[in-house]
């Protein structure tokens, strides 16, 4: 069993940054890969990026890659998403999320733990 809380999220112009955090608990952190994801008002949760359990791996979906950045401290427990150059468009609820196995994950149905989300807003 894997719980995750992320934190980081909320209120910011458009242009500007953030950083999501995510502390999972419960299981060795190094031992599985990791992704985040977001879901807007009355849109299926999407997959925006994701990393294997060293962080030597990573994907983006094209609508943020040259913009976000996921990483992870694996000695800190934690997981990370940069978002910089930040759009109304990215205005959305963000999860994070583990899958099964140490790879990299790039599909919704391969996630099994999530945390509750954290929003985040970005005004224009």
């Amino acid at each position: 069993q894997v719980q995750l809380v992320e934190s980081g999220g909320g209120l910011v112009q458009a242009g500007g940054s953030l950083r999501l955090s995510c502390a999972p608990s419960g299981r060795t952190f190094s031992t599985y890969a990791m992704g985040w994801f977001r879901q807007f008002p009355g849109k299926e949760r999407e997959i925006i990026a994701a990393i294997n359990w060293s962080g030597g791996s990573t994907h983006y979906a094209d609508s943020v890659k040259g913009r976000f950045t996921i990483s992870r401290d694996n000695a800190k427990n934690t997981l990370f998403l940069q978002m910089n150059s930040l759009k109304p468009e990215d205005t959305a609820v963000y999860y994070c999320a583990v899958p099964t196995g140490l790879g990299l994950r790039t599909t919704i149905s391969e996630y099994k733990y999530w945390g509750q989300g954290t929003q985040v807003t970005v005004s224009s």
